[in-house]
């Protein structure tokens, strides 16, 4: 046997799960972290890219059923290159390296070639996705044995290497990449005695927010997948445990499910959002409409900061007036026992969070989310004489400081960062799927995202039309209004946690424009 001898290089053969990122594995997140060079195939989440280092090299080898694109010569070379040269090397395979993956085969060549490598195992789709499709592999009462195929075998071989009479008498097989050879392997099994009526699935896409599940039989099934226009990634599971799916279904029975929503938050802020809304199982397509930056300077708030102690009351008006705020105050290196004294007061209960996570205690917080609600509450304060801050975005409504000085207060208003409109390379795209219907809610959190998305979109009601429009209040809804155009959905209360439950209360009473 070959020794292992170079030291150089190494690669990591990772499995990177069926789809859902959730699924890919705490070692593979770790290995993933450490490669200088990662090569992943077709049927990665690209969003599991995101545990890579930013400045590792990322090599995309395609490997999409009927494309000419990267050999697995070309990459079994590269593999060997870029560990020879010393790289740590990530191999990302879709499932599991060992399964079907071919993932035996590049280990080969690595030995062959006195490269070191490590197998990290993923969770397989054969199991991972019959169970989001809610089909057990084995289940007391149909059956105590499942087996694996592949529908898909090496075409330079005369004749399949299949057991059929063997796979005839398994409760459960499971087909892997066999939608192009459907019919051909369900006559197989009934020609082998498996009765017709045979429960059968399809499942495509499995384990991502897209799957989609069809149910037949072993007879029909092939016939099914033709009608539906059923394309890979799929797989195909038979047995009586198929019937379970009226039952178990658990994924694709999700309020939000194969909801496709628009996110026009902040990237920063729209993870929370996503996280929410994929729960729930939507698809959210991110395409923000806003970006948070620092202030053009920041005269005004080191101003503020330097004479602290002279202020009776800082309104934060934002998370992001907050964190700014603060991140000011310890570049500046001020003790935020400064703020010892100080009485604090915030719009909305995240803002008043972020706050608290600082240690500190909130004074005010508004049932109403909006400056009417704050404002209503300093009614009951004697704040005449009394100095103010509040460190905000350039761009706000100036009802707060002018009610507060209303009631004779002396306020400062305090720029501690801006709002813009950001880049966006997905306007095209997003204007053709709402052209199509393909969008079912558009959702807006603030006044800026809503006039920079139809400053950018344009303001064509034709657009819009089949799309369901959701606000976070009323504030946000006016300048759609302004345009004539209706809100759907505006929440009571203004969080994104309300936003989602009004999405899913509006789905459930059967309203839907897109369908």
């Amino acid at each position: 046997m070959n020794k292992l001898i170079s030291k150089k290089g190494i690669v990591y053969l990772i499995g990177a799960g069926p789809g859902d990122p959730g699924l890919f594995t705490i070692k593979g997140q770790e290995y993933l972290a450490k490669a200088d060079v990662i090569i992943y195939d077709y049927l990665v989440n690209p969003e599991i890219l995101k545990y890579a280092k930013p400045e590792a090299e990322v090599i995309y080898a395609g490997k999409q059923t009927g494309s000419k694109e990267m050999s697995q010569e070309e990459i079994n070379q590269i593999l060997v290159d870029r560990a020879k040269e010393g790289s740590i090397v990530a191999r990302l395979k879709g499932g599991d390296p060992f399964i079907f993956g071919r993932g035996g085969e590049e280990a080969e060549v690595l030995f062959d070639h006195k490269i070191h490598f490590e197998i990290i195992p993923g969770i397989t789709s054969a199991s991972a996705v019959p169970a989001y499709a809610g089909i057990p592999l084995t289940h007391r009462d149909f059956t105590s044995s499942f087996t694996v195929v592949t529908g898909h075998e090496d075409p330079s071989k005369d004749e399949s290497n299949l057991p059929w009479a063997a796979l005839a008498k398994i409760g459960t097989v499971v087909f892997l990449m066999g939608v192009g050879k459907i019919e051909e392997s369900m006559k197989k099994l009934i020609e082998f005695g498996r009765p017709p009526k045979t429960p059968a699935a399809l499942i495509s896409w499995g384990t991502f927010l897209k799957q989609r599940t069809v149910i037949g039989t072993i007879e029909n099934i092939g016939k099914i997948a033709k009608e539906r226009d059923i394309r890979p990634p799929a797989i195909i599971v038979t047995g009586e445990v198929v019937s379970l799916r009226e039952k178990l279904n658990w994924f694709e029975s999700k309020p939000l499910f194969g909801r496709r929503i628009v996110v026009t938050r902040a990237r920063k802020q729209a993870s929370s959002f996503v996280k929410l809304l994929e729960a729930e199982g939507a698809q959210a397509i991110e395409i923000p409409m806003i970006e948070i930056v620092p202030p053009q300077n920041y005269k005004g708030l080191d101003r503020a900061i330097d004479n602290l102690s002279g202020y009776n009351w800082i309104i934060f008006t934002s998370v992001n007036g907050v964190e700014f705020f603060f991140k000011r105050l310890k570049k500046r290196k001020m003790d935020i026992k400064k703020l010892k004294g100080i009485k604090l007061a915030t719009i909305g209960e995240k803002t008043a969070k972020a706050v608290e996570d600082y240690g500190l205690t909130v004074d005010i917080i508004p049932n109403d989310f909006r400056a009417e609600g704050l404002i209503e509450s300093f009614n009951n304060k004697n704040i005449k004489g009394k100095k103010i801050l509040i460190p905000r975005a350039r761009d706000a409504r100036e009802i707060l400081p002018l009610e507060l000085e209303n009631m004779g207060a002396e306020v400062h208003v305090i720029i501690a960062y801006e709002t813009k409109k950001p880049d966006t390379d997905k306007i095209e795209e997003i204007k053709e799927m709402l052209y199509e219907g393909a969008i079912d809610v558009i959702t807006f959190t603030s006044s800026s995202t809503v006039r920079h998305f139809f400053s950018i979109v344009g303001k064509e009601k034709e657009l819009f039309s089949k799309s369901t429009i959701a606000c976070i209040g009323p504030i946000t809804a006016k300048p759609l209004r302004e345009i004539g155009v209706e809100p759907d959905i505006i929440c009571n209360k203004y969080t994104i946690e309300e936003l989602t439950r009004e999405i899913i209360d509006y789905f459930n009473r059967g309203v839907s424009k897109s369908s």
